[in-house]
């Protein structure tokens, strides 16, 4: 694996730079409700050395209905600096599920307007199983000055998704496993309609990992998007259940060099609600 430090980076590369002054750790771990885990409690239980908690739930717009949409720029820049990230740092963000909910924070910084953020490849679990360093007490850490500059480019509403979706002229991705995708099995969400977005392909995040949670090799990556069929010289659209795991299918595109790409937000938690957005199955 190639070490990048806007996308990706080893557990080698990472012990290599721990010492680093300018180096911030971000611990985000986050799980659906059937993982029966709580990402709080095992960051307390031990973690990556100056690792910091972030929580996904909490540093989000708590006033929207749907589940940890984007947070407003006040809010993420006041949680960001309280865990003293901000300005001038190399930010590495990492999970326990191995790459799972840590892509969904490298995106969130992205879209406000960070670029030097890179996710742990293969996360907590393979940095544990090599024996790297673990502590199980809170960094002390200073406040950082934080400058946001929102990319509104990196995300989509509903609106903008079902215009894609009409006309054609987005590349629409949903990482969801194949059996949601074709509606043949329920939604965990109560209330929410099974099935996809008309004119959507189906890439399981699964698809884009090696069975160690690590990501494939950038030409394995460009192979399943190859046999998937997906039209990458127009936009692309990624989506999922709720906005987490559509951004591992960000972080493959930008692996693969490409950079037009968005994720929609509400993604199925907010389109499988609403009868009049049309719903494909199969």
């Amino acid at each position: 694996m190639t070490d990048d430090p806007k996308t990706l980076v080893s557990t080698k590369w990472l012990e290599d730079h721990l010492n680093d002054p300018d180096l911030r750790i971000i611990d985000a771990s986050w799980y659906l409700p059937d993982m029966n885990r709580d990402g709080r409690a095992e960051y307390d239980r031990g973690h990556i050395p100056n690792a910091r908690f972030f929580d996904i739930d909490e540093i989000s717009d708590t006033r929207s209905a749907l589940p940890h949409m984007a947070p407003p720029v006040e809010k993420f820049m006041s949680r960001s600096r309280a865990l003293g990230v901000g300005d001038g740092h190399q930010i590495v963000i990492y999970d326990g599920a191995g790459l799972f909910s840590a892509a969904r924070v490298w995106w969130l910084y992205r879209l406000m307007g960070k670029t030097d953020v890179a996710v742990l490849d293969g996360g907590y679990p393979k940095w544990a199983a090599e024996g790297r360093p673990i502590e199980d007490q809170p960094p002390v850490f200073k406040e950082r000055h934080i400058t946001i500059h929102r990319q509104a480019g990196l995300v989509r509403d509903v609106t903008q998704v079902a215009a894609a979706s009409k006309l054609g002229d987005h590349s629409i991705l949903d990482a969801r496993g194949a059996s949601r995708f074709k509606g043949e099995e329920p939604e965990a969400r109560k209330g929410l309609r099974s099935g996809h977005i008309p004119n959507s392909k189906n890439i399981p995040y699964t698809s884009l990992l090696n069975a160690d949670r690590t990501m494939k090799p950038v030409s394995d990556l460009r192979e399943v998007f190859h046999d998937a069929k997906v039209d990458l010289s127009k936009p692309v659209i990624t989506t999922c259940g709720s906005g987490v795991t559509a951004a591992i299918l960000s972080l493959a595109l930008e692996r693969i060099g490409n950079r037009n790409h968005a994720l929609y937000d509400g993604s199925w938690a907010e389109w499988g609600q609403f009868d009049q957005l049309a719903v494909e199955t199969g």
